[in-house]
């Protein structure tokens, strides 16, 4: 998670998000750099528009409540949407961190 912080970061500061970069900011956290997950974080940034994704993310559609008059059956059809829906935008935020 902190290869991902350290991403984040250093595109809210304006710079580049490379491998000397991201070293930079894990040693000065005090986290021991595993060198395969600092080019991994890079390469799956690369091209991405993390402005872009952090909106999309950000937008979760809520599910409605479901009506008094409802069946049961219809109340459980409905929870695995709102499941699904959390899921779905898991899995974004997923993509974009590799």
């Amino acid at each position: 998670m902190e290869y991902i912080y350290a991403g984040l970061l250093l595109f809210r500061a304006g710079k580049a998000i490379d491998e000397a970069h991201v070293k930079k900011v894990l040693e000065a956290a005090g986290v021991k750099v595993d060198e395969g997950r600092v080019k991994a974080l890079v390469a799956a940034l690369d091209g991405v528009n993390i402005e872009q994704a952090i909106k999309e993310a950000a937008v979760v559609p809520m599910a409605a409540a479901p009506a008094a008059h409802h069946a049961p059956e219809a109340k459980k059809e409905e929870k695995k949407e709102d499941k699904k829906s959390t899921e779905d935008a898991a899995a974004g935020l997923g993509s974009l961190f590799g």
